[in-house]
């Protein structure tokens, strides 16, 4: 972002970076009396009416603008961008509790935009990750005032049972992401003086209000540090992080109440706008954009919105969408061809609907992908891609299949013997996670590809792999595993991860899920395991692009932990939160006849 030329006035309401206009930190009152503090950027006089871009975000609206380029080059273009503060956060007023009254905020925001002298009444929405999820809040609540939405790794916007904010998969905790977004960025607390409305606008406005720390000193190394330590409840406590909700969130069951009752898009939700979303295959929620994209086209109140709602997956990791090739963040897996023109697709999007521009920024399938592997896009009018074919790959080993070393097989034909493989999880020392899809754990190789030799050498990972392929499949859509499987414990987890296996032996990582055994039954109510009983259990791998040339191979790795994307568990039965005790679990992944387990992959035919 450009510098700063501002005079440090208490009385002051604009400054100027270069020709563009700001009004910084403007009150808007909400229906309750709490101000949230707003900045308004735009270019030429401030009575000349101009359509709005509206971006609520939960990170400091004071260094955002420079996020997106897009945003700037829209003011360039005649519109007014809107950066605002949500509850509780930074400068403005009130208590924050994730995902919680950002309709009603919205809503008053929105009222007050059409009421400005710099505003013509239209609105559109931008923004990624938070700042995309506070956009399909918004939208479902009609206001007149929207026109179009760009949702950007929205996916945490949406409610699918027992996945709130992705923050859990089969009922296991995705302790990563999760506790690592809520010490870094969680906090309750905020300073600032104890003013409210024009007098707290002129507070921050003044050269103070640029040089005071709004959020109390936070130690990641040292809540890293303590990552592994336990009881996982108290972990931010332990480690000086201000007071956040991570306590509320991890008590609370997968699919429970708490979570039930968050400002989520819900199942009865709908839209009355147009949406471009984007999204990346190593980010942590691409099914859930593209059921919010179904949702939101088989739900729409109008005839723009039913018709237009579009999905663009890259390869990348989360918010990664690369102009150039260089820009890619996918891991240390080679891919090409990987950039699109995401800041022209973005402002040909909003000058269609909300200028009138013609473009060819409706003219466009349901949903553009990259086929990781191939290296290509590829389109469809439908999600699921119609035409899928569900072909199943049985497990099966000649001898025991622990490790890369192991006798582990994949095939299409189910195995003509009956077995069964072993293996021992300790939660002392559980198989390390490398790569896969997550954001804000504060690892250096967090999400995306990279070859996973290393952990399949470990005993307490299974492998199956098949033989070279004759000819290349492209796997596009949901997948998972059926297991058959038992344990020594009351409570343990089963977790599987997709390979793709180069004919130099490099192995990456394409999707994983797990399922916490608890949990098998009911995302609600929890239901511990017999000891020694065998269970037939879906793995749900969520979704991918990935094309398997001929000469590679598919391998799936089958173990008990991933940590610490997934808190482990501790195998007892007890809250797993609360507990700082353990026990290894003897676990065991049956084959062949009436346990015949397998991985469901879906197949496009070309």
């Amino acid at each position: 972002m450009k510098r700063w030329s501002c005079v440090a006035l208490l009385a002051l309401l604009s400054c100027t970076v270069d020709a563009m206009q700001v009004l910084k930190s403007q009150m808007v009152s909400m229906l309750d009396g709490v101000h949230l503090s707003t900045d308004v950027y735009f270019d030429g006089p401030e009575d000349t009416p101009r359509p709005t871009i509206l971006v609520r975000t939960v990170y400091d609206k004071n260094g955002t603008f420079g996020w997106n380029p897009a945003w700037k080059a829209l003011v360039e273009r005649g519109y007014a961008v809107v950066i605002q503060d949500i509850r509780g956060r930074h400068e403005s007023e009130g208590v924050y509790t994730v995902a919680r009254g950002r309709r009603e905020d919205g809503v008053d925001t929105l009222d007050w935009i059409v009421d400005q002298p710099w505003s013509n009444g239209r609105v559109g929405l931008s923004g990624c990750s938070y700042l995309g999820e506070t956009q399909v809040v918004l939208q479902t609540t009609g206001h007149p005032a929207l026109v179009v939405g760009q949702p950007q790794s929205a996916a945490s916007g949406y409610y699918r049972p027992g996945r709130a904010w992705q923050s859990f998969s089969g009922g296991a905790f995705e302790l990563g992401q999760t506790a690592g977004w809520f010490a870094s960025n969680g906090s309750k607390i905020f300073y600032g003086p104890p003013l409210t409305g024009a007098e707290r606008s002129e507070w921050f406005q003044a050269d103070h209000g640029h040089h005071y720390r709004a959020t109390p000193e936070q130690d990641f190394d040292r809540y890293l540090g303590n990552l592994k330590s336990l009881p996982v409840l108290s972990l931010l406590s332990r480690s000086g992080i201000a007071p956040t909700d991570f306590e509320n969130w991890r008590n609370s069951r997968p699919d429970g109440d708490y979570f039930r009752s968050m400002d989520l898009v819900q199942a009865e939700d709908s839209t009355s706008v147009p949406n471009l979303f984007f999204d990346t295959w190593y980010d942590y929620g691409a099914r859930e954009t593209l059921m919010m994209a179904n949702q939101f086209k088989a739900n729409a109140t109008t005839t723009e919105a039913q018709t237009h709602q579009y999905v663009v997956i890259g390869p990348g990791t989360h918010c990664n969408f690369p102009e150039q090739e260089e820009q890619l963040s996918a891991g240390e897996r080679t891919l090409k061809n990987t950039s699109r023109p995401y800041l022209n697709m973005q402002l040909d999007w909003y000058d269609y609907w909300l200028k009138g521009a013609r473009s060819l920024s409706v003219q466009r399938p349901f949903l553009t992908y990259y086929v990781l592997g191939a290296d290509e896009w590829r389109t469809a009018d439908a999600w699921p891609i119609p035409g899928t074919r569900k072909t199943r790959w049985y497990l099966s080993s000649t001898q025991p299949a622990n490790s890369l070393n192991g006798g582990g097989q994949l095939a299409t034909q189910e195995p003509a013997l009956r077995g069964k493989d072993q293996f021992t999880y300790d939660p002392a020392d559980p198989v390390p996670s490398l790569g896969g899809h997550t954001c804000c754990t504060g690892s250096k190789t967090e999400a995306g590809g990279y070859d996973q030799r290393a952990i399949e050498m470990r005993n307490d990972v299974l492998v199956y792999t098949s033989p070279p392929l004759k000819k290349g499949i492209e796997v596009t859509g949901l997948i998972r595993a059926r297991l058959f499987v038992s344990s020594s414990a009351q409570d343990t987890d089963f977790t599987v991860k997709l390979v793709d296996v180069y004919p130099d032996g490099s192995a990456y990582n394409v999707q994983e899920g797990v399922q916490r055994m608890r949990y098998r039954n009911s995302l609600r109510e929890p239901e511990l395991m017999v000891p020694g009983k065998v269970y037939a259990i879906d793995v749900d791998l969520n979704a991918t692009s990935n094309y398997f040339a001929a000469g590679h191979r598919i391998r799936i790795e089958v173990s008990s932990s991933n940590f610490p994307r997934i808190e482990r568990n501790l195998n007892t039965g007890a809250a797993n939160a609360a507990s700082s005790t353990y026990i290894t679990a003897h676990n065991t992944v049956w084959f062949g006849g009436e346990r015949a387990s397998y991985l469901e992959l879906p197949v496009i035919p070309h």
